[in-house]
This record gives C-alpha cells, sequence and structure tokens, in this order.
C-alpha cells in the first residue's frame, strides 16, 4: 500500500518534471524565434535605410557631377570657339571616363562613375553589405528654364554578407543642376569671347511702355526672362536657335559690344535673334536709346 503512494508520488513528479523541460523547451524555442525575428528585422531596417542614404547621395554626386560637366563644356566653348555637338555625349563621356573629347580633365576628379562607385562600396563595406551596379545609364535634359536634370539609371543589387536579406531594383536617381550663374554661350561664340553675360533672372515681373524704367534696367543688366519662344540653355550650348517650351532669353546691351570693338546691327536685340541671320522687322521704342530695337513678336513682352 505504502509502495503504490510512493510509485505515485514519483509518477507524478516525474511527469511534472517531463511537463516543466517541455514548457522550457517550447518557451526557449519561441524565444529563439522571436530574438532571430528581431534581428532580422534590425538588419533589414538598417539596409533599408542605408538604401534611402544611398539614393540621398547619389542625387547630391550627381549634381556635383552635372555641375563640374557643364563647367567643362563651357570652358570647352570659350578655349575653342565651337558650341558642343552632342550635349547628351559630353555629359556621358565626362561622366564615364573623365574626359572631354578623349582629353582627360582633372576637374572630374572624384565625380567620376568609378569614384562614385569606390565610395558607395566603402560605406556599404562598413555595414557588411555588397552592393553590385550594372547597366549604369546618363542622359541629361532641360528640367525647366532655370535647371537642367541629371539622369542616372542602374540596376542595383544590395545583400547582406550573410545573406540575411537582399534587394534588387533599377535606381532612377535624378539631379538638378542650377543654371543661374553660368555663362550664355551665345555671347560667347558671337562675341569672340569679348563680351560674356551670366544667366541671372529678371528683377522685374512687368514692363511697360507707359514707364520703361524696369526696361532700361532690365537690358543694361542683360537680365533673363522665360519665353517659349527662345531656345533653352542646353540648346545654347549646342548652338541652337530655335524655340523651346524651357527657353529663355536675355536683351543685349549693345552699347557694351561697342566698348569692346565690336560693331552693331540694327536689328532687334533680343539675343537669340540678335546673333543670327534672321532679321525679322524691327521698331524703337519710345523712352529707350536710339539702338534698341524689338520685333514685333516681343513688343508686347517687353512694351505692352
Amino acid at each position: 500500500m505504502v509502495l503504490k503512494k510512493i510509485n505515485r508520488k514519483g509518477m507524478f513528479f516525474t511527469v511534472l518534471v517531463i511537463a516543466l523541460l517541455s514548457l522550457f523547451l517550447v518557451s526557449y524555442t519561441i524565444y529563439s524565434a522571436v530574438q532571430d525575428r528581431s534581428a532580422i528585422s534590425k538588419r533589414i531596417q538598417t539596409m533599408n535605410n542605408f538604401l534611402f542614404s544611398l539614393e540621398k547621395d547619389l542625387e547630391r554626386q550627381g549634381k556635383i557631377a552635372g555641375f563640374r560637366i557643364v563647367f567643362l563644356a563651357e570652358d570647352y566653348i570659350t578655349r575653342t570657339g565651337n558650341y558642343v555637338s552632342d550635349v547628351d555625349g559630353f555629359f556621358q563621356e565626362s561622366f564615364f571616363n573623365g574626359s572631354v573629347y578623349g582629353q582627360e580633365n582633372e576637374i572630374m576628379l572624384g565625380a567620376r562613375y568609378e569614384d562614385i562607385l569606390d565610395s558607395i562600396n566603402d560605406k556599404a563595406n562598413k555595414i557588411n553589405v555588397n552592393i553590385s551596379i550594372s547597366e549604369p545609364e546618363l542622359s541629361v535634359l532641360q528640367e525647366d528654364p532655370w535647371h537642367v536634370a541629371l539622369l542616372f539609371s542602374f540596376d542595383l543589387t544590395m545583400q547582406d554578407n550573410t545573406k540575411l536579406a537582399s534587394w534588387s531594383k533599377r535606381e532612377n536617381i535624378k539631379s538638378l543642376i542650377n543654371i543661374e550663374n553660368f555663362e550664355d554661350p551665345i555671347y560667347i561664340i558671337n562675341t569672340n569671347g569679348k563680351v560674356t553675360n551670366k544667366i541671372n533672372r529678371t528683377v522685374y515681373d512687368s514692363f511697360s511702355r507707359d514707364d520703361v524704367s524696369n526696361l532700361s534696367a532690365h537690358v543694361t543688366n542683360s537680365y533673363y526672362i522665360t519665353s517659349s519662344l527662345a531656345p533653352s540653355f542646353l540648346d545654347r550650348l549646342e548652338g541652337r536657335k530655335t524655340a523651346s517650351e524651357n527657353g529663355i532669353e536675355s536683351l543685349v546691351y549693345l552699347p557694351k559690344l561697342s566698348q569692346q570693338g565690336i560693331s552693331v546691327q540694327q536689328k532687334s536685340v533680343v539675343d537669340y535673334i540678335y546673333f543670327s541671320t534672321e532679321n525679322p522687322s524691327s521698331q524703337q521704342v519710345a523712352g529707350m536709346p536710339d539702338w534698341f530695337r524689338l520685333d514685333s513678336e516681343h513688343l508686347n513682352i517687353y512694351a505692352g
């Protein structure tokens, strides 16, 4: 009778111990799974944050590269007296090769494609991530009258070195370059570099034939306005004078040309017309100097 009670107690404790051990093992397994999931989640978040910061950094680096390439284009125009024959090709060569028509240029050091890759890999190594970039493409377009857009596209693969997580996507990075304060290529070419004109947006909201004070100050400073009749900045780099929805135009201050020994013409002083073979009928504006003339399309804009 006593033996049976002992056996029953023994069995009870044995079952209890087994149950507790099982509960502990289950709890441990769940805890481990939760910990692993938490670690994976943190790692994914770290990589996601890195990708976001990478995209912002590439936008910044694209802006730096684009600014330097525009500078190189203007330097080429000034040195050679020739327009850039193919702006898109010029940007691609400078970005991928760091050269201008086959000649390496130190200005692009640190802003070339290979420099950007080195920077990306250096940052990726610091968080144990492997990045692969393929099929890179670069193009340039006139985003709006005052900004050039550099578009950098590529296939990106990002993988944790432990193969915990990976990303694969087509990246499209847009960087905007402000064209203000760059020199207008049309002035450089057509005055043999004697007269240059920085692209500065006008400070005046309107012009009137009843009060030409704004117009007078505007032309004296050769400020720029937006105009769908005029060529864009990228058009100007190529020497094209065709109308663009993102066009800009200035009025040529002829006394500045005369001071440099450049003979002046009696025609509309709108820059892309004045520095062209076109000569539409034009007329003087009351209150303005005798040399100041505008064609009929621009009379409503400046002397309406």
